[in-house]
C-alpha cells in the first residue's frame, strides 16, 4: 500500500490528465454534466456488480471509473467558476465534521444507532423540513424503500422487535390474498406493494440488504438457467420442446453444482 504522499501524487496525476483530456480530446471537450449523468449511473451499477461478485481487482477498476466521473464533473464546474475539486473535497469534509460531533465535538454516543439518530437530527437542524428530503426521487423502488425506512427509523419511527415486523409481513400477505380473491387488479397491486415494503423492512431488522439479497438470487437463477440451456444445446433439444419434468432434472443438477 502507498503512503499519503504517493496517494496525493496519484490524485494529482488524475487531475492533470483530466485537464489535458478536456483541452485536447474531441469527445471529452464536448461532454456536459447532463451527457455524463447516465454514464455515471452505469459506472456505479458496475461497481455494485463487482462488489457482489467479491472481485476486488474489478472493484479497484470500477472505483477508478467513478472517481474519474467525480473529477470530470468538478472540472466542468471549474470552467464556469461554480466549483472545483477542492470545493467538492472541502464540502464533504465540512459535512463529515459537522455530522460527527461524537468525534469532533462533545457529544457522547453508545452505539451505531445513536450515531444514526444524531445524523438525522443534525440534518433537520441544517434546515431540512423532512428527514425524507435526502431520498433521491430517481432511486430504484427497492433501494428507495430501504432508505425511507432507514431514515424514519433514525428519528425513532420504528418497530421494537423483529417479531413485530414479521407479524406485519404476515398481515400484509393475508390482505394480498384477500384482494387476489376479489380480483381487483388495482387493489392487488397496492397490497403487493405493501408486502414488498414490509419484507424490505423485515430485511433491515435481519441486518440484510434487500437489494443485495435479490441481486444474489438473480445471479444464482441466471447461472442455473444457463446451465439448463447448455444441457438443452448438448441434447440438441430446444427448451420449448422439453417438458417441465425434463427441465427440472437439469435444474436440480445445477443447484447441486
Amino acid at each position: 500500500m502507498s503512503d499519503k504522499t504517493a496517494q496525493l501524487k496519484a490524485f494529482e496525476r488524475l487531475l492533470v490528465i483530466m485537464d489535458e483530456l478536456r483541452e485536447q480530446c474531441p469527445w471529452d471537450k464536448k461532454q456536459t454534466m447532463e451527457s455524463l449523468r447516465h454514464l455515471t449511473i452505469e459506472e456505479v451499477y458496475e461497481l455494485g456488480d463487482a462488489i457482489l461478485d467479491h472481485d476486488l481487482d474489478e472493484v479497484k477498476k470500477e472505483l477508478g471509473d467513478v472517481l474519474l466521473h467525480i473529477v470530470f464533473y468538478s472540472k466542468i464546474g471549474s470552467e464556469t467558476k461554480a466549483f472545483d475539486i477542492a470545493d467538492v473535497c472541502h464540502s464533504i469534509c465540512d459535512k463529515l465534521v459537522e455530522r460527527h460531533p461524537h468525534i469532533y465535538g462533545n457529544v457522547k454516543v453508545e452505539n451505531e444507532e445513536d450515531v444514526k439518530r444524531n445524523w438525522e437530527q443534525l440534518k433537520l437542524k441544517e434546515g431540512k423540513k423532512s428527514v425524507l428530503e435526502g431520498v433521491p426521487r430517481s432511486l430504484p423502488a427497492m433501494v428507495k424503500a430501504n432508505r425511507i425506512q432507514d431514515k424514519v427509523a433514525g428519528v425513532g419511527f420504528d418497530w421494537e422487535q423483529p417479531e413485530q415486523v414479521f407479524e406485519k409481513v404476515e398481515e400484509e400477505l393475508a390482505e394480498l390474498k384477500s384482494e387476489i380473491a376479489k380480483g381487483n387488479k388495482d387493489t392487488i397491486e397496492n397490497e403487493f406493494g405493501d408486502v414488498l415494503f414490509s419484507m424490505i423492512n423485515y430485511a433491515r431488522f435481519l441486518k440484510i440488504n434487500p437489494e443485495n439479497a435479490l441481486e444474489r438470487t438473480n445471479k444464482k437463477f441466471i447461472k442455473r438457467f444457463q446451465y439448463l440451456e447448455s444441457k438443452s444445446k448438448a441434447l440438441d433439444k430446444p427448451l420449448k420442446d422439453m417438458t417441465l419434468a425434463e427441465m427440472d432434472v437439469f435444474w436440480e443438477e445445477a443447484k447441486s453444482l
